[in-house]
């Protein structure tokens, strides 16, 4: 079975497990999950969530920051500095 096809075959059930198993840190039987066994589990809840879940009630979604002054909404990170300039400048360090 590829990835596709298991998360596919994850019920809304077998989701909500996944996600308090992650949350708690243990499964629900009390067994600690294992660092990859974390891993996989976050990986299977994201793609679960990309396919089934309206994005802004998806794990870890982040709504876009309002700017009041134009009334409309721009994404939180914007990688853009505030003189509103592209070109490269030095480093400062300061001792």
């Amino acid at each position: 079975m590829d990835f596709q096809q298991l998360i596919d075959s994850i019920t809304p059930d077998i989701y909500e497990s996944l996600k308090l198993a992650v949350e708690r840190g243990k499964w629900p039987d009390g067994r600690k999950l294992t660092a990859t066994q974390r891993e996989h589990s976050m990986q299977a809840i994201i793609a679960y969530d990309l396919r089934h879940t309206p994005e802004d009630r998806r794990v870890g979604y982040i709504p876009p920051k309002k700017v009041p002054s134009k009334k409309k909404t721009e994404p939180c990170d914007t990688n853009k500095r505030s003189d509103h300039s592209d070109d490269p400048q030095p480093l400062k360090w300061q001792s």
